[in-house]
């Protein structure tokens, strides 16, 4: 909803866009997984992807960031500046280019976009293309779902009580239909939240009792020997596409 005063771009290819974003207003800021994209009125959009080192801050005019990082884009308001340090994928594009980047075609939709339903994730399980995939591979897979991660994976297989070997191919409707609100409740959640997937009651109660923030963050994830927070089984660790899960096996039986 902000006017774009001024538009800084340091990478040479992009600096013919400087004037055209001068002046146009930004209509939305969305994710693609990692990816995240700055429309403007105009019809254009900056992609930009973190990658490993890249990152963004937000700070009032006209204070810039205390930080030894390299700028990249710097989009100025009125009153406020959005800046990107460190990220070198970063392009200008016009819709039709969105449509066919090689990047966005490939990911799935981002689990926190709000369009996204949990009868939308349940006809992805269901698809050709993931029906037949463990679990535990397909939530960490960008182009089922994007935005998903490994403590995701582990807290969101918990809370539908299903073993990551299981495929959706052999789940129930009403497995199925859990499994997808559970995905997108726990990832809210968590986006809420600043990281803790166990539900606000627990997270409270927890806290009165003197519990750390690690150690109250989650209900199996890296608790591995712990009892689970449900039945009181001592949660076990697995390694599923090269990556720590953990599991409770009384609540996922295999």
């Amino acid at each position: 909803g902000e006017t774009i005063v001024e538009a800084q771009l340091e990478l040479p290819a992009l600096k013919r866009f400087e004037p055209k974003i001068a002046g146009a207003t930004v209509d939305a800021v969305d994710t693609r997984g990692k990816a995240m994209l700055t429309r403007f009125d105009n019809g254009l959009t900056l992609y930009s992807h973190n990658q490993l080192y890249g990152r963004w801050y937000t700070v009032k005019r006209p204070r810039l960031p205390a930080t030894g990082r390299t700028l990249r884009v710097a989009l100025h308001t009125a009153t406020h500046s959005a800046i990107l340090y460190s990220a070198s994928d970063i392009e200008v594009l016009t819709e039709p280019e969105l449509g066919s980047h090689p990047f966005l075609k490939r990911i799935g939709p981002d689990v926190l976009d709000p369009v996204l339903t949990a009868d939308a994730v349940v006809d992805r399980l269901e698809s050709s293309a993931f029906r037949n995939r463990s679990l535990g591979a397909l939530y960490l897979d960008q182009s089922f779902i994007a935005g998903l991660g490994n403590y995701l994976r582990t807290e969101i297989l918990w809370a539908a009580g299903l073993h990551p070997s299981l495929k959706p191919s052999a789940l129930t409707r009403a497995q199925l239909v859990c499994l997808a609100k559970q995905t997108i409740a726990i990832s809210k959640r968590s986006y809420r939240t600043r990281g803790l997937t166990v539900p606000p009651s627990l997270a409270r109660s927890l806290k009165d009792a003197g519990t750390g923030y690690e150690a109250r963050r989650f209900q199996v994830f890296g608790r591995e020997d712990l009892p689970c927070r449900s039945c009181g089984t001592a949660v076990e660790r697995l390694t599923v596409s090269s990556r720590n899960l953990f599991v409770c096996p009384q609540c996922q039986p295999a």
